[in-house]
């Protein structure tokens, strides 16, 4: 078994592609065309196997789409365990345009998932005996609100500690249900989690009052351009963004929550692996469309932050 396990319930085959000009009606060519594994547990556990962490990953897969996710992730080397669906696994779609500079991002719905095939997850929660389990992305069609909650519930009985990266039903479920040891909203996701709009003094308040009520020993709060919160038992730690050139910030939080993990396991203090959070963050942002950080820029980024 990996030290880490990360769950995604509702991956995706990414496709990005870069054309010169988006116009209405007319054929929009394109080139540059890549196809990588996604979805935010798999785009976790892989920038955690970049940075050299044990890591597998648990996915649902289905129909043709399911099998081309499995053989990426095959060619990337990631350790896995598929559970098969009856439904077709997504595609997401990233075009760049090279004229503006501007990224469209195309995320369909997903599948529909039913309960029993659900069910083989929360097993491979339970039997699981690595000290992480990272749950990241949107839940898929069909499954409670509660998943999440209710996998957290698993793995803090076995002692493993949990990690949510989620939006909608499962990051508000999750949060009022469960305690976890890590929660990663954006300030967007912040903001539907309390009903109002944040100013950074809210934002701050906000998230020191998710671990005083005990929803979560760690949360760590992306702010984009702006930066990041990471509130603690010990207060809270604003961090500036790390000036770098912007290509694409798709993945840029996955990166930001692979790298903050794998310090942890490590035994970084949750202020070290902020530090190193924000540097992949930015890292990722450095790589053009769905492609995530790389351990050199990670490290030269962790370096410059902790002395900027």
């Amino acid at each position: 078994m990996s030290q880490i396990l990360t769950i995604t319930l509702n991956p995706t085959v990414d496709m990005s592609s870069e054309t010169e000009v988006v116009r209405p009606t007319r054929k929009t060519r394109t080139l540059n065309t890549r196809y990588v594994p996604g979805g935010g547990g798999i785009n976790v556990a892989r920038v955690i196997a970049t940075l050299g962490g044990d890591v597998q990953a648990m996915l649902l897969a289905g129909g043709e789409i399911g099998s081309l996710l499995n053989r990426l992730l095959e060619e990337e080397g990631i350790r896995r365990r598929v559970f098969p669906i009856t439904g077709q696994t997504r595609i997401g779609v990233v075009l760049q345009e090279q004229s503006t500079g501007l990224e469209y991002r195309f995320v369909p719905e997903g599948p529909v998932v039913q309960s029993e095939e659900l069910q083989p997850c929360f097993d491979a929660v339970a039997s699981d005996t690595g000290k992480y389990v990272i749950a990241s992305g949107s839940l898929p069609v069909g499954v409670p609100g509660d998943t999440y909650s209710r996998m957290a519930d698993i793995a803090a009985a076995r002692g493993a500690r949990f990690v949510l990266d989620s939006s909608g039903a499962g990051l508000q479920a999750t949060l009022q249900k469960s305690k976890v040891f890590l929660v990663k909203p954006s300030l967007g996701e912040l903001e539907k989690l309390v009903g109002r709009r944040l100013d950074e003094d809210g934002a701050r308040q906000a998230a020191a009052d998710l671990v005083t009520r005990g929803a979560a020993e760690i949360v760590a709060l992306t702010m984009g351009a702006n930066g990041a919160l990471l509130a603690t038992s010990n207060g809270v730690l604003r961090l500036p963004a790390i000036p770098v050139r912007v290509r694409s910030a798709v993945g840029a939080g996955d990166s930001f929550l692979a790298a903050m993990v794998w310090a942890l396991s490590q035994g970084k203090t949750p202020e070290e692996a902020f530090r190193l959070g924000v540097a992949a963050g930015a890292a990722k942002v450095m790589t053009p469309g769905t492609g995530l950080c790389r351990s050199q820029d990670v490290s030269e980024l962790f370096s410059r932050g902790r002395t900027g």
